[in-house]
């Protein structure tokens, strides 16, 4: 199968076929040793858990510290707000006769 692509390469390109023998594994493929365990029954455990329940948990606390930043910000924009038109008022009813 590769040496069909090396050849199809080769056809397009005049210095592909080169290029493509001299990378390493290009043209066989390596066996990957078996693995010591059976992959069926590998498993979290409870590390697995509890390390997935903590992130949940910090997720949780940090969008509520977000939500409470943010509703605070706008209490204070809004008392600010206020406080301007009080002073406007204030001021309008100074400058008149």
């Amino acid at each position: 199968m590769i040496h069909a692509a090396v050849a199809a390469l080769a056809a397009l390109l005049p210095g592909a076929a080169a290029f493509v023998t001299l990378l390493p594994g290009a043209t066989e493929p390596t066996p990957s040793p078996a693995p010591d365990f059976d992959p069926n029954s590998v498993t979290p455990t409870w590390v697995g858990f509890a390390i997935t329940f903590l992130v949940a948990v910090a997720a949780v606390l940090l969008i509520m510290d977000m939500v409470r930043r943010i509703r605070r910000t706008r209490y204070r924009a809004e008392i600010q707000e206020r406080l301007e038109a009080e002073t406007d008022v204030e001021a309008d009813g100074e400058s008149r006769p």
